[in-house]
């Protein structure tokens, strides 16, 4: 894939606020679960960068080979809690909004599993995924995970010297 454009480049603080912003949706939710839902939107959008990312951070959290490759069909797949189900149904339901008016019965299935704030911040996350597919589609990025790793921890490292 070639690189159209570098957004990071052409608009830093817009880009460090957007990803600030999803480090703390991200970090609101369970690590694992957050893998799941990046990972499984990102099969949904067609986002080699993400996918690839996030399946290399979710096996450094300890998910299974299995688990993710059974993403596609997490339906089918006896290996997903009611929890994952409700979540990567609801997760299903916003991504792909734009092809009807599915989400309610998503919805009503996050309920028994999921409370009012819990709610929120997973569909926070979807949406923070979702933009971030599309930036990285939409221009053209494919980042090596390590890379972004190094960069993040360089940052840090600069925040806490000043």
């Amino acid at each position: 894939m070639t690189v159209r454009l570098d957004p990071l480049a052409a608009a830093p603080s817009l880009m460090k606020e957007w990803h600030r912003a999803s480090l703390a949706i991200a970090g609101s939710l369970d690590p694992a679960l957050a893998e799941l839902i990046e990972i499984r939107s990102s099969q949904i959008n067609g986002c080699a960068n993400c996918i690839n990312m996030h399946a290399t951070y979710a096996r450094e959290r300890g998910e299974t080979e299995q688990r993710i490759y059974l993403l596609s069909a997490w339906r089918e797949a006896p290996c997903y809690t009611d929890r994952e189900r409700a979540a990567l149904g609801w997760t299903e339901a916003l991504t792909r909004i734009c092809e009807g008016h599915t989400h309610e019965a998503a919805y009503e299935a996050l309920k028994p599993h999921f409370s009012d704030e819990e709610r929120v911040k997973l569909t926070l996350m979807i949406n923070i995924i979702n933009g971030w597919n599309r930036i990285a589609v939409g221009f053209g990025g494919f980042v090596d995970p390590a890379a972004i790793k190094a960069s993040n921890k360089a940052a840090a490292a600069k925040a806490v010297a000043a």
